[in-house]
């Protein structure tokens, strides 16, 4: 929900004509018969502006909120509503008028009393919140459109996977929460299949008529997807995740100065591990990006599908796409090592040859990095190791020991006030941590990580505690997060912070 929706819900219920807020000021909700107060506390021009680039359209969010005057059109839940946002000499003024109003203001200007001049009306856009009857949102016929349609609003509404299920509405993940598109109505198996063969290729049309699952991108004006097709009981369904057009670099990440350092390494294993949504492709895409700029190096990358599209800067970088350009993770990654890299990304870590690959290609002068579906950082270790034959473990300790040089778990946290941010477990191997993978004592390796702050080293739990601290998560969100519980719930109450566990 928006942050503004509340203000809006009011607008509505009371029959006011302006909701109007100014930087110094508690905002102002003008009915016809009084003007009240919107809040108790004066509002800052940094709060106006957070709360208003929830809801601005995603064509003008690049350059929100730019010096002068804006309008746009904002669709809620209770009705239409016109925007005009207005920021000169460090002042904030913004004023939201129900869209009726606003357009009889419009018509009154435009006519023939005004001298011929006319005021100009922004179309209203479904940006946020439920689409209109009529407007914003609409289910074209033509499948192709539809298709389209459906990936627009998903931008529009800043969602990171669209949901299509047979025999029923199709569903956003939006911060974290699935909510549905009512308005779009079910879709038949016939219905939906015919749309996501309008974007799907022929190949992968072919794989899921043989194995009923298949993985592939695509790509519109707008932003880049990644798509998975499956069956299930009712019929076709697939699960969009939105790309970002633009890489978010190193330092907008706020990347820690331990996982930059990471992209200077010669050689190694450095794994970015976290359970599926975490954020580790934008983490990866980050770190690569980063070495695209400082280093003049040759990059591989090897992809189901590729993601993040890095074109070349100092470096060299070639993509891979598995099924498309190769035909396996362990079949690329062996043929890389004849390919002059000096950098190789292995998107996914999946199988056992794939990972004996990837270290022995780290033990022979290669960086390489790759992903793992685990938690922990300590769990890593423990899951690679247990990817062989017992007869093996001992030798692979040893390898691993010499040739891991970073382990980075991550998650995802809603943020106070919408948005998600990621929170870092970071396991930087020194001397001591090689020794007990060596040794097969990784248990201990938590207590050498809480010990190890100064080498850069950090828990999950000393992540999310120090989102809390600054106010970016809510500590139940946190403690929901963590991995140890009962040590999370400790320390936030230890440092004042009450938890309520109770279901809301």
């Amino acid at each position: 929900m928006a942050r503004l929706d509340p203000i809006l819900d009011r607008l509505f219920k009371e029959q006011g004509l302006e909701a109007a807020f100014e930087s110094g000021t508690n905002g102002t909700l003008r009915t016809r018969d009084a003007e009240k107060p919107l809040f108790k506390m004066s509002l800052t021009a940094p709060q106006i502006i957070t709360a208003f680039s929830e809801i601005v359209p995603a064509d003008m969010r690049a350059a929100f909120p730019p010096e002068g005057s804006v309008q746009f059109g904002y669709a809620s839940t209770l009705g239409a509503v016109q925007i005009k946002f207005e920021k000169a000499n460090g002042v904030v003024k913004a004023s939201i008028i129900p869209a009726n109003l606003a357009a009889a203001a419009a018509s009154a200007a435009a006519s023939p009393r005004a001298a011929g001049e006319s005021a100009q009306v922004v179309p209203i856009r479904a940006t946020a919140g439920t689409a209109m009857k009529g407007a914003g949102l609409q289910r074209p016929r033509d499948p192709r459109q539809a298709m389209e349609e459906l990936l627009r609003h998903m931008l529009v509404k800043r969602a990171s996977d669209l949901h299509l299920s047979s025999q029923n509405v199709p569903m956003l993940r939006v911060d974290g929460s699935i909510e549905p598109i009512t308005e779009w109505g079910e879709m038949s198996n016939d219905d939906l299949k015919e749309m996501l063969w309008t974007i799907t290729p022929d190949r992968n049309k072919n794989q899921w008529e043989d194995i009923k699952d298949t993985d592939f991108a695509h790509e519109n004006e707008r932003a880049r997807f990644r798509v998975n097709c499956f069956a299930d009981r009712k019929g076709i369904g697939s699960v969009m995740r939105q790309i970002p057009a633009k890489i978010m670099t190193a330092e907008e990440m706020g990347l820690s100065k331990a996982v930059i350092d990471l992209c200077f390494l010669t050689k190694g294993l450095v794994l970015v591990t976290g359970p599926t949504g975490s954020g580790k492709s934008t983490t990866l895409a980050a770190i690569v990006d980063y070495i695209n700029r400082n280093r003049d190096d040759h990059i591989i990358t090897i992809e189901d599908p590729i993601e993040f599209v890095h074109p070349n800067k100092k470096c060299l970088v070639n993509q891979r796409e598995i099924g498309v350009h190769t035909g396996s993770f362990k079949h690329a990654l062996r043929a890389a090592l004849r390919e002059d890299p000096d950098i190789v990304l292995v998107g996914e870590m999946r199988d056992l040859e794939t990972i004996a690959i990837a270290i022995e290609t780290a033990e022979t002068g290669h960086l390489v990095f790759g992903t793992l579906h685990t938690n922990t950082a300590p769990s890593t270790v423990d899951r690679v190791i247990d990817q062989f034959p017992t007869d093996r473990q001992a030798q692979i300790r040893v390898m691993l020991s010499e040739s891991l040089k970073a382990v980075v778990a991550q998650t995802l946290c809603k943020k106070i006030g919408g948005g998600r941010v990621p929170a870092l477990e970071i396991l930087m191997v020194n001397g001591a941590v090689a020794n007990l993978i060596r040794e097969g004592k990784t248990f201990q390796i938590l207590s050498s990580m809480q010990t190890g702050r100064n080498q850069g080293m950090q828990t999950m739990n000393d992540a999310l505690m120090e989102l809390v601290k600054k106010k970016i998560v809510e500590p139940k969100e946190a403690y929901m997060k963590s991995i140890h519980k009962s040590e999370m719930l400790k320390t936030l109450e230890q440092a004042g912070f009450k938890v309520d566990l109770q279901a809301e």
